[in-house]
Protein backbone atom coordinates (compact mmCIF):
# COMPACT_ATOMS: atom_id res chain seq x y z
CA UNK A 1 0.00 0.00 0.00
CA UNK A 2 1.27 3.40 -1.19
CA UNK A 3 1.70 5.74 1.90
CA UNK A 4 2.26 9.89 1.64
CA UNK A 5 2.46 12.23 4.46
CA UNK A 6 -0.31 13.66 6.09
CA UNK A 7 -0.58 17.50 5.11
CA UNK A 8 0.50 18.76 2.20
CA UNK A 9 3.15 21.08 4.14
CA UNK A 10 4.99 18.25 4.96
CA UNK A 11 4.91 16.20 1.41
CA UNK A 12 8.87 16.47 0.87
CA UNK A 13 10.17 15.25 4.21
CA UNK A 14 11.51 12.05 4.09
CA UNK A 15 11.53 11.55 7.98
CA UNK A 16 8.35 12.67 8.74
CA UNK A 17 6.31 10.05 10.87
CA UNK A 18 3.06 10.83 10.24
CA UNK A 19 1.80 8.82 7.40
CA UNK A 20 -1.93 7.84 5.64
CA UNK A 21 -2.32 5.85 2.44
CA UNK A 22 -2.94 7.77 -0.94
CA UNK A 23 -6.92 7.67 -1.69
CA UNK A 24 -7.95 5.16 -4.08
CA UNK A 25 -11.30 5.82 -5.79
CA UNK A 26 -13.49 3.86 -8.07
CA UNK A 27 -16.38 5.15 -10.41
CA UNK A 28 -19.36 2.72 -9.98
CA UNK A 29 -22.85 2.77 -11.87
CA UNK A 30 -24.14 4.72 -14.95
CA UNK A 31 -26.41 7.79 -15.95
CA UNK A 32 -27.80 9.30 -13.29
CA UNK A 33 -27.14 6.55 -10.79
CA UNK A 34 -23.29 6.45 -11.01
CA UNK A 35 -21.17 7.35 -7.89
CA UNK A 36 -17.55 7.19 -6.35
CA UNK A 37 -16.10 4.66 -4.46
CA UNK A 38 -13.77 6.03 -2.20
CA UNK A 39 -11.92 2.64 -1.67
CA UNK A 40 -9.32 2.73 1.40
CA UNK A 41 -11.62 5.21 2.90
CA UNK A 42 -11.74 3.07 6.33
CA UNK A 43 -7.83 3.14 6.19
CA UNK A 44 -7.34 6.98 5.61
CA UNK A 45 -10.06 7.51 8.34
CA UNK A 46 -7.66 5.18 10.57
CA UNK A 47 -4.87 7.19 10.01
CA UNK A 48 -6.30 10.53 10.57
CA UNK A 49 -8.16 9.25 13.72
CA UNK A 50 -11.12 10.66 12.68
CA UNK A 51 -14.03 8.21 11.78
CA UNK A 52 -15.00 7.39 8.17
CA UNK A 53 -18.30 8.91 8.17
CA UNK A 54 -16.75 12.69 8.98
CA UNK A 55 -14.55 12.41 5.72
CA UNK A 56 -17.45 11.14 3.92
CA UNK A 57 -19.81 13.58 4.95
CA UNK A 58 -17.24 16.66 4.02
CA UNK A 59 -16.90 14.95 0.57
CA UNK A 60 -20.66 15.85 0.61
CA UNK A 61 -20.79 18.77 1.82
CA UNK A 62 -18.18 20.16 -0.11
CA UNK A 63 -19.34 18.96 -3.71
CA UNK A 64 -23.00 19.27 -2.99
CA UNK A 65 -24.28 15.83 -3.66
CA UNK A 66 -25.44 13.15 -1.32
CA UNK A 67 -23.03 11.21 0.36
CA UNK A 68 -23.22 8.05 2.85
CA UNK A 69 -21.09 5.62 4.43
CA UNK A 70 -22.10 1.85 5.23
CA UNK A 71 -20.59 0.89 8.98
CA UNK A 72 -21.21 -2.46 8.28
CA UNK A 73 -19.46 -2.88 5.00
CA UNK A 74 -16.97 -0.04 5.44
CA UNK A 75 -18.29 1.51 1.94
CA UNK A 76 -18.07 4.91 0.79
CA UNK A 77 -20.15 6.54 -1.77
CA UNK A 78 -20.17 9.97 -3.04
CA UNK A 79 -23.03 10.76 -6.03
CA UNK A 80 -21.42 11.65 -9.23
CA UNK A 81 -18.26 10.72 -10.83
CA UNK A 82 -15.28 12.55 -9.23
CA UNK A 83 -11.49 12.31 -9.87
CA UNK A 84 -9.46 11.15 -7.39
CA UNK A 85 -7.10 14.34 -7.16
CA UNK A 86 -10.59 16.34 -6.56
CA UNK A 87 -11.24 14.27 -3.51
CA UNK A 88 -7.75 14.20 -2.83
CA UNK A 89 -7.20 18.10 -1.89
CA UNK A 90 -10.78 17.91 -0.25
CA UNK A 91 -8.85 15.69 1.87
CA UNK A 92 -6.55 17.65 2.48
CA UNK A 93 -9.00 20.88 3.68
CA UNK A 94 -10.76 18.63 6.04
CA UNK A 95 -6.89 17.67 7.79
CA UNK A 96 -6.60 21.85 7.60
CA UNK A 97 -9.70 22.05 9.46
CA UNK A 98 -10.45 19.11 11.25
CA UNK A 99 -7.32 17.15 11.99
CA UNK A 100 -4.13 19.09 12.20
CA UNK A 101 -3.19 21.75 15.13
CA UNK A 102 -3.84 25.15 14.15
CA UNK A 103 -0.61 25.97 16.82
CA UNK A 104 2.14 23.19 15.37
CA UNK A 105 0.41 21.97 12.59
CA UNK A 106 0.66 18.28 14.44
CA UNK A 107 -1.82 16.25 13.47
CA UNK A 108 -2.09 14.04 16.59
CA UNK A 109 -5.36 15.69 17.84
CA UNK A 110 -8.43 14.98 19.57
CA UNK A 111 -11.78 16.26 18.84
CA UNK A 112 -13.69 17.95 21.93
CA UNK A 113 -17.05 19.23 22.19
CA UNK A 114 -17.49 21.58 25.22
CA UNK A 115 -20.49 22.28 26.87
CA UNK A 116 -21.56 25.47 24.89
CA UNK A 117 -21.40 22.96 22.14
CA UNK A 118 -18.04 23.88 20.30
CA UNK A 119 -16.09 21.89 18.84
CA UNK A 120 -12.00 22.05 19.53
CA UNK A 121 -9.03 20.09 18.62
CA UNK A 122 -7.23 19.34 21.59
CA UNK A 123 -3.35 18.81 20.73
CA UNK A 124 -1.10 16.18 22.18
CA UNK A 125 2.14 17.41 21.30
CA UNK A 126 2.07 20.97 22.43
CA UNK A 127 -1.39 21.17 24.56
CA UNK A 128 -2.77 23.82 21.90
CA UNK A 129 -6.42 23.83 22.49
CA UNK A 130 -7.90 24.89 18.67
CA UNK A 131 -11.57 26.55 17.77
CA UNK A 132 -12.80 24.99 15.12
CA UNK A 133 -15.17 27.26 12.38
CA UNK A 134 -18.69 26.37 13.31
CA UNK A 135 -19.42 27.89 10.07
CA UNK A 136 -18.83 24.78 8.22
CA UNK A 137 -21.91 22.03 7.57
CA UNK A 138 -20.07 19.63 8.55
CA UNK A 139 -19.85 20.96 12.59
CA UNK A 140 -23.88 19.98 12.88
CA UNK A 141 -22.89 16.40 12.10
CA UNK A 142 -20.05 15.91 14.44
CA UNK A 143 -22.34 17.60 17.09
CA UNK A 144 -25.65 15.53 16.05
CA UNK A 145 -22.34 12.35 15.93
CA UNK A 146 -20.08 12.59 18.59
CA UNK A 147 -16.61 10.42 18.39
CA UNK A 148 -15.99 8.30 20.72
CA UNK A 149 -13.94 9.26 23.69
CA UNK A 150 -11.04 6.86 24.71
CA UNK A 151 -11.10 4.38 27.26
CA UNK A 152 -7.60 5.18 28.58
CA UNK A 153 -8.79 6.66 31.84
CA UNK A 154 -10.38 3.12 32.63
CA UNK A 155 -6.98 1.50 31.76
CA UNK A 156 -5.10 3.85 34.05
CA UNK A 157 -7.34 3.32 37.17
CA UNK A 158 -6.69 -0.34 36.73
CA UNK A 159 -2.86 -0.15 36.75
CA UNK A 160 -3.18 1.88 39.22
CA UNK A 161 -5.21 -0.49 41.58
CA UNK A 162 -2.75 -3.45 40.65
CA UNK A 163 -0.07 -1.04 41.62
CA UNK A 164 -1.19 -0.60 45.06
CA UNK A 165 -2.23 -3.98 44.96
CA UNK A 166 1.54 -5.16 44.51
CA UNK A 167 2.92 -2.18 47.15
CA UNK A 168 0.69 -3.76 50.06
CA UNK A 169 2.19 -7.47 48.73
CA UNK A 170 5.66 -5.95 49.00
CA UNK A 171 4.92 -4.54 52.10
CA UNK A 172 3.62 -7.50 53.78
CA UNK A 173 6.78 -9.56 52.61
CA UNK A 174 9.26 -7.00 53.80
CA UNK A 175 7.33 -7.58 57.97
CA UNK A 176 7.49 -11.14 57.50
CA UNK A 177 11.57 -10.77 56.54
CA UNK A 178 12.31 -9.00 59.23
CA UNK A 179 10.49 -10.81 61.67
CA UNK A 180 12.58 -13.81 60.59
CA UNK A 181 15.94 -11.46 61.01
CA UNK A 182 15.03 -10.71 64.23
CA UNK A 183 14.71 -14.55 65.25
CA UNK A 184 17.93 -15.30 63.99
CA UNK A 185 20.08 -12.65 65.88
CA UNK A 186 18.27 -13.76 68.61
CA UNK A 187 19.22 -17.57 68.12
CA UNK A 188 22.82 -16.53 66.91
CA UNK A 189 23.16 -14.31 70.37
CA UNK A 190 22.39 -17.34 72.87
CA UNK A 191 24.63 -19.57 71.60
CA UNK A 192 27.34 -16.97 70.69
CA UNK A 193 28.36 -16.44 74.45
CA UNK A 194 29.17 -20.27 74.77
CA UNK A 195 31.66 -20.58 71.98
CA UNK A 196 33.12 -17.17 73.49
CA UNK A 197 33.90 -18.59 76.84
CA UNK A 198 35.61 -22.06 74.96
CA UNK A 199 37.39 -20.40 72.86
CA UNK A 200 39.12 -18.14 76.04
CA UNK A 201 39.45 -21.17 77.42
CA UNK A 202 41.45 -22.75 75.01
CA UNK A 203 43.89 -19.93 74.16
CA UNK A 204 44.21 -18.99 78.10
CA UNK A 205 46.11 -22.55 78.17
CA UNK A 206 47.97 -22.77 75.53
CA UNK A 207 49.45 -18.96 76.80
CA UNK A 208 50.44 -20.71 80.03
CA UNK A 209 52.02 -23.62 78.37
CA UNK A 210 54.34 -21.23 76.63
CA UNK A 211 55.24 -18.56 79.04
CA UNK A 212 53.77 -17.47 82.19
CA UNK A 213 53.89 -13.42 81.59
CA UNK A 214 51.31 -13.82 78.93
CA UNK A 215 49.02 -13.89 81.57
CA UNK A 216 50.21 -10.41 82.70
CA UNK A 217 49.99 -8.83 78.74
CA UNK A 218 46.35 -10.31 78.42
CA UNK A 219 45.33 -8.85 81.90
CA UNK A 220 46.57 -5.55 80.87
CA UNK A 221 45.05 -6.08 77.75
CA UNK A 222 41.85 -6.41 79.21
CA UNK A 223 42.10 -3.78 81.23
CA UNK A 224 43.02 -1.16 78.03
CA UNK A 225 39.93 -2.92 76.32
CA UNK A 226 37.60 -1.92 79.56
CA UNK A 227 38.66 1.48 79.27
CA UNK A 228 37.72 2.21 76.19
CA UNK A 229 34.30 0.74 76.37
CA UNK A 230 33.71 3.09 79.09
CA UNK A 231 35.06 6.24 77.12
CA UNK A 232 32.76 5.74 74.36
CA UNK A 233 31.46 8.87 73.19
CA UNK A 234 33.82 11.06 74.64
CA UNK A 235 36.19 13.06 72.27
CA UNK A 236 39.77 13.52 73.02
CA UNK A 237 41.08 16.53 71.43
CA UNK A 238 44.22 18.88 71.53
CA UNK A 239 44.54 22.66 72.17
CA UNK A 240 46.19 23.77 68.91
CA UNK A 241 46.15 27.70 69.52
CA UNK A 242 49.04 29.80 70.05
CA UNK A 243 49.01 30.31 73.45
CA UNK A 244 48.85 26.36 74.11
CA UNK A 245 51.77 26.13 71.53
CA UNK A 246 53.97 28.68 73.35
CA UNK A 247 52.89 26.85 76.57
CA UNK A 248 54.18 23.43 75.85
CA UNK A 249 57.62 25.14 74.03
CA UNK A 250 58.70 26.46 76.89
CA UNK A 251 57.78 23.97 79.01
CA UNK A 252 60.04 21.62 77.47
CA UNK A 253 62.82 24.25 75.74
CA UNK A 254 64.94 26.51 78.22
CA UNK A 255 64.34 30.06 77.85
CA UNK A 256 66.57 31.81 75.50
CA UNK A 257 65.90 28.38 72.62
CA UNK A 258 61.79 29.17 73.05
CA UNK A 259 62.27 32.96 72.41
CA UNK A 260 64.02 31.47 69.09
CA UNK A 261 61.22 29.23 68.08
CA UNK A 262 58.20 31.79 69.41
CA UNK A 263 59.91 34.65 67.15
CA UNK A 264 60.08 32.29 63.96
CA UNK A 265 55.96 31.25 64.42
CA UNK A 266 55.63 34.93 64.72
CA UNK A 267 57.06 35.95 61.31
CA UNK A 268 55.45 34.20 58.47
CA UNK A 269 51.99 36.16 59.87
CA UNK A 270 53.37 39.01 59.78
CA UNK A 271 54.52 38.46 55.78
CA UNK A 272 51.27 37.24 54.66
CA UNK A 273 49.48 39.93 52.72
CA UNK A 274 46.12 41.32 53.87
CA UNK A 275 43.15 40.44 51.29
CA UNK A 276 41.83 42.91 49.41
CA UNK A 277 37.73 42.27 49.12
CA UNK A 278 37.01 45.13 46.87
CA UNK A 279 39.39 43.40 43.86
CA UNK A 280 37.26 41.35 41.66
CA UNK A 281 39.08 39.02 39.24
CA UNK A 282 39.47 40.80 35.95
CA UNK A 283 38.22 37.81 33.95
CA UNK A 284 34.41 38.21 35.92
CA UNK A 285 34.50 41.85 34.64
CA UNK A 286 35.45 41.00 30.99
CA UNK A 287 32.78 38.16 31.23
CA UNK A 288 29.96 40.50 32.12
CA UNK A 289 29.33 38.57 35.61
CA UNK A 290 29.30 41.61 37.82
CA UNK A 291 27.02 44.11 36.08
CA UNK A 292 23.58 43.90 34.34
CA UNK A 293 24.90 46.41 31.80
CA UNK A 294 27.63 43.87 30.20
CA UNK A 295 24.44 41.51 28.78
CA UNK A 296 23.23 44.67 27.82
CA UNK A 297 26.47 45.78 25.57
CA UNK A 298 26.44 42.52 24.57
CA UNK A 299 22.63 43.21 23.12
CA UNK A 300 23.64 46.03 21.40
CA UNK A 301 26.32 44.29 19.79
CA UNK A 302 24.19 41.38 18.69
CA UNK A 303 21.85 43.77 17.06
CA UNK A 304 24.51 45.99 15.07
CA UNK A 305 25.96 42.45 13.83
CA UNK A 306 22.42 41.84 12.78
CA UNK A 307 21.40 44.89 11.30
CA UNK A 308 24.75 44.58 8.61
CA UNK A 309 22.75 41.29 6.92
CA UNK A 310 25.25 38.69 8.32
CA UNK A 311 25.13 35.07 7.48
CA UNK A 312 24.38 32.25 9.58
CA UNK A 313 27.91 31.25 9.31
CA UNK A 314 29.57 34.68 10.01
CA UNK A 315 27.42 35.63 12.99
CA UNK A 316 28.72 32.44 14.09
CA UNK A 317 31.96 33.32 14.21
CA UNK A 318 30.61 37.06 15.82
CA UNK A 319 29.47 34.92 18.78
CA UNK A 320 31.97 33.11 18.77
CA UNK A 321 34.60 36.30 19.24
CA UNK A 322 33.09 37.65 22.08
CA UNK A 323 34.66 37.41 25.13
CA UNK A 324 32.04 36.62 27.58
CA UNK A 325 29.93 33.97 29.46
CA UNK A 326 28.13 31.15 27.20
CA UNK A 327 25.08 31.61 28.60
CA UNK A 328 25.00 35.32 28.87
CA UNK A 329 25.57 35.77 25.22
CA UNK A 330 22.71 33.42 24.84
CA UNK A 331 20.46 35.59 27.18
CA UNK A 332 21.30 38.51 25.18
CA UNK A 333 21.30 36.46 22.09
CA UNK A 334 17.53 36.00 22.88
CA UNK A 335 16.65 38.98 24.08
CA UNK A 336 18.09 40.76 20.59
CA UNK A 337 15.74 38.81 18.72
CA UNK A 338 12.77 38.39 20.57
CA UNK A 339 12.29 40.92 23.29
CA UNK A 340 8.95 42.58 23.26
CA UNK A 341 6.96 39.55 21.65
CA UNK A 342 3.82 38.98 22.54
CA UNK A 343 1.44 36.58 20.21
CA UNK A 344 3.41 35.27 17.24
CA UNK A 345 6.25 34.07 19.58
CA UNK A 346 6.60 31.32 17.91
CA UNK A 347 6.31 32.16 14.44
CA UNK A 348 9.08 34.88 15.14
CA UNK A 349 11.45 31.38 16.42
CA UNK A 350 10.12 30.12 13.32
CA UNK A 351 11.45 32.91 11.02
CA UNK A 352 14.92 33.47 13.22
CA UNK A 353 15.66 30.17 13.69
CA UNK A 354 18.96 30.11 11.81
CA UNK A 355 20.53 32.37 13.94
CA UNK A 356 19.75 30.08 17.14
CA UNK A 357 21.11 27.15 15.15
CA UNK A 358 24.24 29.31 14.77
CA UNK A 359 24.68 29.82 18.33
CA UNK A 360 23.82 26.23 19.37
CA UNK A 361 27.41 24.74 18.18
CA UNK A 362 28.15 22.04 20.14
CA UNK A 363 25.30 19.50 22.15
CA UNK A 364 26.32 21.14 25.72
CA UNK A 365 25.18 24.72 24.44
CA UNK A 366 21.41 23.19 23.99
CA UNK A 367 20.78 23.35 27.75
CA UNK A 368 22.19 26.81 27.67
CA UNK A 369 19.78 27.63 25.12
CA UNK A 370 17.00 25.88 27.01
CA UNK A 371 17.75 28.01 29.90
CA UNK A 372 17.97 31.27 28.16
CA UNK A 373 14.38 30.46 26.99
CA UNK A 374 13.76 30.00 30.94
CA UNK A 375 14.93 33.35 31.62
CA UNK A 376 13.40 35.30 28.73
CA UNK A 377 10.44 33.49 30.05
CA UNK A 378 10.18 35.36 33.26
CA UNK A 379 9.95 38.80 32.09
CA UNK A 380 7.69 37.83 28.73
CA UNK A 381 4.08 38.03 28.62
CA UNK A 382 1.73 35.22 30.02
CA UNK A 383 0.83 34.56 25.95
CA UNK A 384 4.43 34.09 24.57
CA UNK A 385 4.88 32.02 27.34
CA UNK A 386 1.88 29.95 26.40
CA UNK A 387 3.28 29.20 23.52
CA UNK A 388 6.88 28.05 24.95
CA UNK A 389 5.83 24.19 23.81
CA UNK A 390 5.06 25.63 20.35
CA UNK A 391 8.64 27.07 20.43
CA UNK A 392 10.25 23.93 21.50
CA UNK A 393 8.67 21.87 18.51
CA UNK A 394 10.12 24.36 16.28
CA UNK A 395 13.25 23.97 17.22
CA UNK A 396 12.88 20.47 18.06
CA UNK A 397 11.48 19.71 14.38
CA UNK A 398 14.78 21.47 12.87
CA UNK A 399 17.27 19.45 15.33
CA UNK A 400 18.44 22.80 17.06
CA UNK A 401 17.11 21.01 20.47
CA UNK A 402 17.26 17.19 20.85
CA UNK A 403 15.27 15.02 23.18
CA UNK A 404 17.52 14.23 25.70
CA UNK A 405 18.20 17.60 26.10
CA UNK A 406 14.57 19.00 26.49
CA UNK A 407 14.28 15.91 28.57
CA UNK A 408 16.95 17.15 31.11
CA UNK A 409 16.26 20.53 31.18
CA UNK A 410 12.14 20.09 32.30
CA UNK A 411 13.33 17.58 35.25
CA UNK A 412 15.90 20.44 36.17
CA UNK A 413 12.80 22.79 36.35
CA UNK A 414 10.45 20.61 38.02
CA UNK A 415 12.97 20.08 40.80
CA UNK A 416 14.84 23.84 41.00
CA UNK A 417 14.02 26.77 42.31
CA UNK A 418 11.78 27.53 39.71
CA UNK A 419 9.33 24.52 39.77
CA UNK A 420 6.47 27.11 40.40
CA UNK A 421 6.64 29.06 37.11
CA UNK A 422 3.75 28.30 34.63
CA UNK A 423 6.01 27.45 31.97
CA UNK A 424 6.57 23.64 33.09
CA UNK A 425 2.61 23.18 33.31
CA UNK A 426 2.03 24.36 29.72
CA UNK A 427 5.49 22.14 28.58
CA UNK A 428 3.73 19.03 30.18
CA UNK A 429 1.78 17.97 27.21
CA UNK A 430 4.60 18.60 25.15
CA UNK A 431 7.07 16.44 27.22
CA UNK A 432 4.00 13.54 27.28
CA UNK A 433 4.42 13.63 23.62
CA UNK A 434 8.17 13.28 23.12
CA UNK A 435 8.14 10.09 25.48
CA UNK A 436 5.02 8.60 23.29
CA UNK A 437 7.03 9.55 20.37
CA UNK A 438 10.42 8.04 21.59
CA UNK A 439 8.10 4.34 22.59
CA UNK A 440 6.51 4.16 19.09
CA UNK A 441 9.69 5.02 17.51
CA UNK A 442 11.70 2.05 19.35
CA UNK A 443 8.82 -0.32 18.90
CA UNK A 444 8.80 0.66 14.90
Amino acid sequence: MALQNIGSGNKDDAFYRYKMPKMVTKIEGRGNGIKTNVVNMVDIAKALARPASYTTKYFGCELGAQSKFDEKTGVSLVNGAHDTAKLAALLENFIKKYVQCYGCGNPETEIVITKTQMITLKCAACGYVSDVDMRNKLTTFILKNPPEQKKGGKDKKAMRRAEKERLKEGEVADEELKKLKKEVKKKTSKEAPASKISKKKSNGSDEDRKSPSGSQADDNEMEMLGDDEEDDGIQWQTDTSREAAQRRIQEQLNAATAEMVILSTHEPEEKKPKPNKKATSPTKEANGENNDLSVETIISEIKVNLKRGSTPSQFKSFLGSLSADPQDVLNALFQALFRGVDKGFAKDVEKKKAYLAAAVQEDGSQVLLLRSIESFCRDASADAVKEVPLVLKVLYDADILKEEYIMQWFHEGLTGGTKKSPIWKNLKPFIEWLQNAESESEEE
